[in-house]
């Protein structure tokens, strides 16, 4: 299909409403469960009803949505609200939709609620689709599952001020990811305190981070680029360059945002490592564990020594991680993603390979069932580096 990505943004242009979440194994039907259709978070009920449910009563309106600007089906908005459920959710598309099997669990699906109140949805499988998706708006996996506002946002009094402070004291237009990373970590830990987490609640803590990141960059462009848009440009050319410079620092930023994060909660949990080092030619794992010191020592036991791969998404990609560190290839590889959701096929190919999933623990439920106590959480691979580094 043409550039489905073009589709997407030029569609977005003409919605009042864009909602995008990772399909779930429960959306998937990997669950288990009796669930059906796509699960709609109560952030998001604007999408499909002008008023909330009422607990105790069922809800249903009906429309069409339009797929990958290609073909229509039926669509029914409910909510059910009896006995113990109280969830929304998009049913109803027919025994021949594609994309609601197995292989689709982690695959982006982007539904638009049109000026006019018609609807269009998108499927993104392709982790270039949901990376190029992600980055034109500016946000990470953490930024999904819910409304996005292209508007500037509404921050919290303090959050705003430390913002506005730090945006004052920047000599250059954009800090480095690095210093963006950093900064976010201090204002959030100085705003919302509780920087017991970085032991006590690590996952809390990584997402928290990578949120407040996310309000940072925002507000800097705000901050940066709200004048001359304001003004309009001369020509085309003007707007292009502008955009372009917008999408590439957009794109820097998550690309580096994982890994700034990890890096200060293993210096938080005194954690002894090393990043971007080089094992092998060109092989450059995110981290090593305890150093690339011990791991260039022939001498230095192997069941003491660890890698992990960062990557915000990683339907697709994991299969970098497989041949990153030659001394480690008889053990288990770790791969620290945000992605919510992976099909089981997947999971098992990656069980046989040996790749351990580490998540935020409020992901893991995303998952396929029967592999979800395979991943580990953040801390528990935290605990399991301390332990060997003892």
């Amino acid at each position: 299909m043409e550039n489905i990505i073009s589709k997407v943004i030029a569609d977005t242009a003409n919605s009042e409403r864009i909602f995008c979440k990772f399909l779930s194994a429960n959306d998937t039907g990997e669950t288990g469960g009796h669930q059906s259709g796509i699960y709609i978070p109560k952030n998001s009920v604007s999408l499909i009803f002008d008023t909330p449910g009422v607990k105790g009563q069922n809800k249903e309106e009906s429309s069409k949505i339009k797929w990958q600007d290609d073909f229509e089906t039926d669509a029914h908005f409910k909510y059910y609200g009896q006995g113990t459920r109280n969830e929304y959710r998009i049913t109803g598309f027919g025994r021949n939709f594609p994309f609601l099997k197995p292989d689709y669990t982690g695959s982006l699906v982007v539904i638009l609620k049109q000026k006019d109140t018609s609807y269009k949805g998108y499927i993104l499988d392709m982790e270039n689709e949901i990376e190029e998706f992600l980055v034109y708006f500016g946000i990470t996996p953490t930024e999904t599952n819910c409304l996005i506002n292209t508007k500037p946002l509404s921050l919290d009094e303090k959050e705003s001020q430390a913002i506005q402070e730090f945006i004052k004291s920047l000599s250059t237009d954009f800090p480095s990811s690095e210093q963006m990373s950093l900064a976010a970590q201090r204002i959030q830990n100085l705003v919302f305190d509780h920087e017991e987490n970085i032991h006590l609640r690590p996952d809390d803590k990584l997402l928290d981070w990578t949120s407040l990141e996310y309000r940072l960059f925002r507000a800097i462009e705000q901050n940066r680029y709200s004048s001359l848009i304001n003004k309009g440009f001369s020509d085309v050319d003007k707007f292009i360059e502008l955009a372009n410079q917008v999408l590439n620092r957009r794109k820097s930023r998550a690309g580096k945002s994982l890994e700034h994060h990890l890096a200060s909660l293993f210096s938080g949990n005194n954690i002894t490592f090393t990043p971007q080092a080089i094992t092998e030619g060109n092989k450059k794992p995110d981290f090593i564990f305890p150093s690339i010191e011990s791991y260039h020592n022939a001498s230095f036991p192997v069941d003491k020594l660890a890698s992990l791969a960062a990557k915000t998404t990683c339907k697709d990609r994991w299969r970098q991680v497989l041949n990153e560190a030659d001394r480690l290839r008889t053990k288990d590889k770790f791969l620290c993603t945000l992605q919510q959701g992976i099909s089981s096929a997947q999971m098992e190919e990656m069980k046989s390979e040996r790749v351990v999933l580490v998540v935020p623990e409020r992901y893991i439920k995303t998952y396929p069932e029967r592999y979800q106590s395979d991943i580990w959480s953040v801390k528990k691979f935290i605990n399991y580096i301390k332990e060997i580094e003892e």
